[in-house]
């Protein structure tokens, strides 16, 4: 266990490397520049920008500083003013010296808003992405895996047929299209829920079933696949002969196995959904972080660029490497050597 551990350690980073150092290149390889606009400002004033940012760097040293003040932290004394070139996402003060403070990850100013650092981006606005992913992810498994159970359970029923149809309606209507669909019907028309706005209970509601109404029919159809497949196995036979009640053998001994596919699939899906929340927040005016995203990369704002696709690579692989250890639980046979 401790090898694996370790190794899942080192795959995590070498992930993040890979991906910072593809990231941090490849966006500098698009035409265009932070600086860049529809009526071109004088060359002094870009020369000066880009030394003041010091993207007059070869790329290579660009590279190497970004990463310098990401990950090795600094301490400083005394009182400390904010500036958007040092804010740092962790201050721990220590319990000596004269306001002694140990700054780490600093992602960088934002080019195109200079008031703000990437910093500051991340901590107002990913909370809104990260409770919408969470609520879409409890849809998804709240209508998903019931569904997908008493389809396997009554297979061939009026109640398969029925979940197996809402599973390819999800899969069919997008959240672009259920999104506008529910502001109109339920918001509009009777009136039930606020269409957009954040900050309240129910203004999380629609969002959160427009992104999660479509993954919940993917665990539907998945939970019904693997549940029918571990119901025909050798050892469900022999409990249901040793006359346990059916709902035993099924709670027991036979989700446990079935949920490892779709626990395999929950880790990169809840990052999908946390990550992938653009659209909704778009169509329910939601102050997330996806639309930081989007407009980081159109306007080449390169350090919310790295910031956030940085911060999206940490949930993917941290997602999967919690799956991995769930697999334990889940079937105690399953051992990492």
């Amino acid at each position: 266990m401790v090898q694996y551990f370790t190794r899942s350690l080192l795959g995590l980073l070498f992930v993040i490397f890979a991906v910072s150092v593809i990231t941090f290149f490849l966006m500098h390889q698009i035409p265009g520049g932070p600086f860049a606009r529809e009526k071109k400002l004088p060359q002094t004033i870009l020369d000066n920008l880009n030394a003041k940012y010091k993207l007059d760097d070869p790329i290579w040293k660009q590279y190497v500083d970004y990463m310098s003040d990401l990950l090795v932290p600094t301490i400083t004394t005394g009182p400390k003013k904010f500036s958007v070139t040092d804010d740092h996402l962790f201050n721990v003060k220590l319990p000596v010296g004269d306001e002694t403070t140990v700054r780490w990850m600093n992602f960088g100013p934002s080019y195109t808003d200079r008031t703000r650092s990437v910093n500051g981006i991340i901590q107002k606005h990913l909370p809104v992405s990260f409770k919408l992913g969470v609520a879409s992810m409890l849809v998804a498994m709240v209508i998903g895996i019931p569904l997908g159970t008493i389809a396997a359970l009554r297979k061939n029923s009026t109640a398969d047929y029925f979940s197996m149809s809402v599973a390819i309606l999800g899969v069919s209507i997008p959240a672009i299209v259920l999104g506008p669909l529910l502001q109109y019907v339920i918001g509009v028309e009777l009136g039930w829920l606020p269409t957009s706005g954040w900050g309240s209970f129910e203004q999380l509601i629609m969002p959160a079933v427009s992104l999660g109404f479509a993954q919940s029919a993917l665990l539907a159809r998945l939970t019904r696949a693997s549940l029918l497949q571990v119901l025909n196995e050798d050892y469900i036979r022999t409990a249901r002969a040793k006359g346990l009640h059916g709902s035993q053998v099924v709670v027991i001994h036979a989700m446990k196995n079935a949920m490892i596919p779709v626990v395999t699939v929950l880790g990169p899906l809840f990052a999908a959904l946390l990550t992938g929340t653009f659209v909704t927040e778009k169509v329910f005016g939601l102050p997330g972080l996806g639309q930081y995203f989007i407009i980081s990369i159109n306007q080449r704002d390169y350090a919310t660029i790295m910031g956030t696709t940085l911060l999206f690579a940490f949930f993917i692989v941290v997602a999967n490497f919690i799956v991995d250890l769930t697999y334990v639980w889940l079937d105690p046979r399953i051992r990492f050597d």
